[in-house]
């Protein structure tokens, strides 16, 4: 089971004096409306996209500025009090979960594009600026800002640097760590930080790379400098059908080795594909085990030349129809079925959990097959949707909450989509991050050494570990009690746990 271990039991009348105590810090660093802490004004802060955790914090601020972000921290830091920095609330597996004894930053008020600058091909914008909204900034440059998850509309570039988001174009284009060139913002104790440079490289350590995925844990960031690429002249996709999953997950394969790095490459399964069809009407073969999108874009000759060497490799590999867009709407068309999917098993379930792992890209016939048995062995259902180019599994797990044990047999489920991920070379996060959710599986993915170095970065950050703590890196004891567990039901699955 993978969910959240609680953090101590705190009194009725404790919390109400950490309350006021706290709010009584922060009035004097925060205007009054930037402070909620009644019941019905902190509910809403209680869970992000990962509904089936849910925890009020003590108190919600906003700040307005840069100033009172570091006296919120300066402020907490003093009192030994949790803060979890929160965005749009969309991420998905509980990183924005708030600590019950802690404060919860909300950044939305951080929403203004600084500066697009068109001759250095970058944009400085504050962290709650969405990252739809930095592409629609830089369009009349003949711009646009790459990285583009399925939630772009709605979540902040803040929130991509903490979970190092990808999206569909992230196979050629490359995720938030390979489109940033500089974050500023600041520590738990309030000390001002800048990695990252305006040029492509950086003195000293590069810490930017560790500030990106850290989810959270490592500073509060305030401000990001973006890179901005050409809008391409010419873009089309290739929508491939295939009788049989094995055959669309070699074909994945097939493509890369041919040398072709598509735009980008996504599969759906047919019960997704039947859920999105059913939801946008994009024209998808409702026939098909799976289908695949397979984008080129470039110049009109660029294009051309790799929508044909696809196409031949993709037929090659048992494709039973092939559609090529042919004008601006209907590839977008094609692509909206994609970019509906969680929106689309919403309406065919009262709840789904949304898997994140990755595994080789040669495996992925392997992980939908083993997929497919798991549906019969914990009695749910699950539709697929990936970037498969780069081997991104979002498998999502449908159930109900309402029925008895549902929610716990999609925890075991989940559980054992990770760590058949970790078994076959993989990992168990690609964009989605560790959060709450994940804890147990990094006790798979990591030994009790690797985890402690971890908790060494973090500590050099943030010392008295306050900095949304309780996340993404498991304690050795979680480690020892997970262990213990599968001990128990008579699974073992990695070396990692047999110490246990």
């Amino acid at each position: 089971m993978n969910a959240p271990a609680s953090p101590p039991e705190i009194s009725a009348l404790q919390r109400s004096e950490r309350q006021a105590q706290v709010v009584k810090a922060l009035q004097a660093v925060l205007p009054a409306h930037a402070l909620l802490w009644n019941a019905e004004d902190t509910t809403p802060y209680e869970c992000d996209g990962l509904t089936a955790y849910r925890q009020r914090p003590l108190l919600v601020a906003l700040p307005e500025d840069e100033a009172q972000v570091q006296a919120t921290l300066k402020a907490c830091h003093a009192l030994g009090v949790p803060v979890v920095a929160r965005g749009a609330g969309t991420g998905l597996s509980g990183g924005a979960m708030p600590h019950p004894a802690g404060v919860t930053l909300s950044l939305a008020r951080f929403n203004r594009i600084l500066k697009v600058d068109p001759v250095a091909r970058t944009a400085t914008v504050q962290c709650g600026v969405r990252n739809l909204a930095i592409s629609e900034a830089a369009a009349p440059l003949g711009l646009y800002y790459a990285p583009d998850p399925s939630s772009q509309i709605a979540c902040t570039i803040g929130g991509n640097v903490a979970e190092n988001s990808g999206g569909v174009h992230c196979l050629k284009y490359g995720l938030t760590l390979h489109n940033i060139l500089k974050i500023k913002g600041f520590t738990m104790a309030g000390d001002a930080i800048e990695c990252g440079a305006d040029a492509l490289d950086a003195p000293g350590y590069d810490l930017i790379s560790l500030l990106i995925g850290s989810e959270g844990m490592l500073a509060v960031v305030t401000e990001v400098t973006v890179k901005l690429i050409p809008k391409p002249m010419l873009a089309r996709c290739i929508m491939a059908s295939f009788d049989d999953i094995p055959k669309a997950g070699d074909a994945v394969a097939a493509v890369i080795a041919a040398g072709i790095i598509p735009a980008g490459l996504e599969m759906m399964d047919k019960p997704m594909t039947a859920a999105v069809e059913d939801y946008v009407h994009a024209g998808y073969d409702l026939n098909a085990a799976a289908i695949l999108l397979c984008e080129s874009d470039g110049t009109p000759q660029e294009v051309e030349e790799e929508i044909g060497r696809m196409t031949q490799v993709l037929l090659a590999a048992g494709a039973t129809k092939i559609a090529v867009s042919q004008n601006e709407q209907e590839r977008m068309t094609f692509w909206s079925g994609r970019k509906n999917a969680f929106p689309a098993s919403g309406r065919i379930s009262p709840d789904y959990m949304c898997m994140d792992s990755t595994i080789p890209r040669k495996r992925v016939a392997d992980i939908l097959l083993a997929i497919c048995q798991m549906e019969k062995k914990y009695q749910l259902r699950c539709a697929n949707v990936f970037h498969a180019g780069d081997g991104n599994l979002h498998p999502l797990i449908l159930f109900d909450a309402n029925q008895a044990d549902q929610l716990h047999r999609a925890e075991l489920f989940g559980a054992e989509i990770l760590e058949t991920s970790v078994a076959m070379g993989g990992t168990v996060t690609g964009e989605h991050g560790v959060g709450v959710e994940k804890l147990n599986s990094m006790c798979v993915q990591f030994s009790a050494a690797e985890n402690a170095q971890m908790f060494g970065v973090k500590r050099a950050f943030d010392p008295q570990e306050l900095l949304n703590p309780g996340k993404v890196i498991p304690t050795l004891q979680r480690c020892a009690e997970y262990g213990k567990m599968l001990v128990r039901g008579g699974k073992l699955s990695h070396p990692n746990l047999e110490r246990f």
